[in-house]
């Protein structure tokens, strides 16, 4: 005998949801452990609105910083790559130097945040010529309206690069040929609505780097030719003078300092320069004007990326702490990047006698590594 049994309908239908309930929350899990966690490109649009929304007031600082003045800064690679975790975000301040360490590091995604808005033209001129140029040598000849040498390898080395350079003549044609590729590149393709004042400065910096070439060195240029959108504080800002400071060939053919010196400059191989091309032609690299004793930008780049749950590896802050001192905005400062998503791996990297508050000359070159969580934890609100 077959006995049937009759199931309660709202029992039946309460398994039913039950059963549709698990089924939607596994779907969910396995989508939101399938979303990756940083973007693996932003749009044109993505990219000029997260510049613009991120960023403050345009400030001053005493120069311009078209480039560095560190020329030791390679030495602290060697060891933070054995504590910086991979896949994560760069953040740095200022020009070149942060591609080198972007180049060693090879992050997700990167912001470069500087109180002048000058900073920001300078990383846009960069960006058209990174995505413009296919190898090393097209980018060093539009930087500094240089001939190409004909007989450069591409695996030559960043020593033999510079030395093939400095047998070509600088050119005006190249300058403003590349001028104007740069502006309608940006402008045009990329579609960002650059302001007369971002073309001025896109101008004035590409100027200086053909003006002086390769030897541009860090108070080469007069800032009382600067445009305002530079931002040099026109009351204690460098007047160019006489040399006292490295070049940029200097910068890009120093080694990280090790037994074996290990070049690591963005120019030292194709291998640095293609990582520095793919991240720029993906909008993953970002300028933002800020202050780091701020209200707003460092804290809006630490919403964004928990918004996306990323992770900030490494903080380069050359000597801006000094800075931050003097005008009373340390803890401040401290304050706004314990708001970043960061653990005991992340890293600060900075420059002085004295962890970044010391002077500058000689003590430039004395750069060292920062535990980020332990030093801004006692901050965090």
């Amino acid at each position: 005998m077959v006995v049937s049994r009759v199931m309660n309908p709202t029992y039946s239908r309460r398994l039913r949801l039950l059963a549709l309930a698990v089924l939607l929350t596994t779907c969910s899990i396995v989508v939101t452990a399938a979303a990756p966690p940083i973007p693996t490109h932003l749009t044109d649009e993505e990219f000029w609105r997260l510049s613009t929304s991120l960023s403050e007031t345009d400030g001053t600082f005493r120069s311009d910083n078209l480039l560095s003045n560190e020329l030791n800064f390679q030495y602290v690679i060697p060891d933070l790559l054995k504590v910086a975790q991979p896949g994560r975000v760069y953040m740095g301040v200022g020009p070149e130097q942060n591609f080198s360490y972007i180049a060693a590091l090879k992050p997700s995604m990167a912001f470069i945040v500087d109180i002048r808005h000058g900073n920001l033209d300078v990383h846009l001129l960069y960006k058209a010529l990174f995505e413009m140029s296919a190898n090393r040598a097209e980018f060093v000849s539009r930087l500094f309206a240089l001939k190409q040498p004909t007989d450069l390898s591409p695996t030559a080395s960043a020593a033999q690069l510079f030395t093939a350079f400095a047998r070509q003549e600088s050119s005006r044609e190249i300058y403003e040929s590349t001028l104007k590729a740069v502006i309608d590149h940006l402008k045009t393709k990329r579609k960002f609505p650059l302001s007369a004042g971002d073309e001025d400065g896109i101008k004035w910096a590409l100027g200086n780097y053909f003006s002086f070439g390769p030897d541009i060195y860090y108070n080469a240029s007069d800032p009382s030719f600067a445009p305002r959108i530079v931002g040099i504080d026109q009351q204690t800002g460098r007047r160019g003078g006489g040399r006292n400071s490295v070049s940029y060939s200097d910068l890009m053919t120093a080694d990280d300092g090790s037994t074996i010196a290990v070049e690591r400059s963005y120019l030292a191989s194709e291998e640095n320069f293609m990582i520095l091309k793919e991240l720029h032609s993906k909008n993953l690299i970002v300028p933002v004007v800020g202050d780091f004793g701020g209200p707003k930008a460092i804290r809006e780049v630490g919403k964004y990326l928990k918004g996306i749950g990323a992770m900030v590896s490494t903080f380069y802050l050359s000597n801006v702490e000094q800075y931050l001192s003097m005008d009373g905005k340390l803890e401040v400062f401290y304050s706004n990047v314990a708001t970043l998503p960061i653990d005991d791996s992340s890293r600060f990297i900075s420059t002085g006698s004295n962890g970044g508050l010391g002077g500058g000359g000689g003590s430039m070159n004395n750069s060292r590594l920062r535990n980020m969580f332990v030093e801004t934890q006692p901050y965090a609100k």
